[in-house]
């Protein structure tokens, strides 16, 4: 049987000491620190953000507020040992919704409970707490990434069409800035060329920093659902 004693090796591999004494070592997909996200799964994960962070801090809010609220009756508890439970599942599933989209593996980092007294390991566990953070974090997380993503996107992309569907805008041209004022009209493919030519800048840009945006999420992911370094370095999980 395997302990879950856990060290690091300098090969990049993650090491375990069976309970014979025997040291075995595995090799590990990818440990968060250096994630390379895909842009078309970074993209999926940033603007679902929105949603999923709307969600968590909406629950935990209620189940928090109100469980607190009726603890002196008791009615609360319930619901306060249904919110520890939940932030430790949901943790689970945030984790295994980077790993799906932003290609990161996230390591669990609660300690096996014990045999008596679980639910006191469970509050008392840090990552139950690491993981509730995370949730609220997420909603004014999400509202700037789903923000940034939407606006660069649609931007960029919006330009780099324009000589193809300028045609079937009203009057058959495109207007900059103000409609009834424009700065600028576009009634042309030849006049939409140098448009064209900013978007794909821009696209390229907007690419760079769809990925970059995802690594850095993952990061805080990785940071606040993932084991600490203490724990990788030499402790329990």
């Amino acid at each position: 049987m395997v302990s879950p004693m856990v060290r690091d090796t300098p090969d990049g591999q993650a090491g375990y000491m069976t309970s014979e004494g025997e040291y075995m070592t595995t090799m590990i997909h990818a440990d968060g620190t250096r994630p390379r996200p895909p842009v078309v799964g970074s993209l999926v994960y940033l603007v679902m953000n929105l949603l999923v962070g709307i969600a968590a801090f909406v629950t935990f809010a209620v189940l928090f507020s109100v469980g607190v609220g009726t603890a002196v009756v008791w009615v609360g508890l319930p619901l306060l040992a249904f919110a520890v439970v939940l932030c430790r599942v949901g943790g689970q599933v945030e984790r295994a919704r980077v790993y799906a989209l932003l290609d990161t593996y996230i390591a669990v980092p609660h300690k096996p409970l014990p045999d008596t007294k679980r639910w006191q390991a469970r509050i008392k566990d840090p990552a139950t707490w690491k993981a509730l953070t995370y949730f609220v974090l997420l909603l004014p997380i999400g509202i700037a990434e789903f923000s940034i993503m939407v606006a660069a996107w649609a931007t960029s992309l919006g330009l780099f069409a324009l000589p193809v569907y300028f045609r079937w805008l009203p009057d058959g041209e495109y207007r900059l800035w103000d409609w009834n004022h424009p700065w600028l009209v576009v009634d042309s493919t030849f006049e939409a060329l140098p448009f064209a030519a900013v978007g794909m800048v821009l696209l390229a840009g907007t690419l760079v920093l769809t990925k970059a945006m995802g690594a850095a999420h993952a990061r805080f992911a990785r940071m606040l659902l993932g084991p600490s370094q203490a724990s990788v370095g030499g402790g329990v999980l």
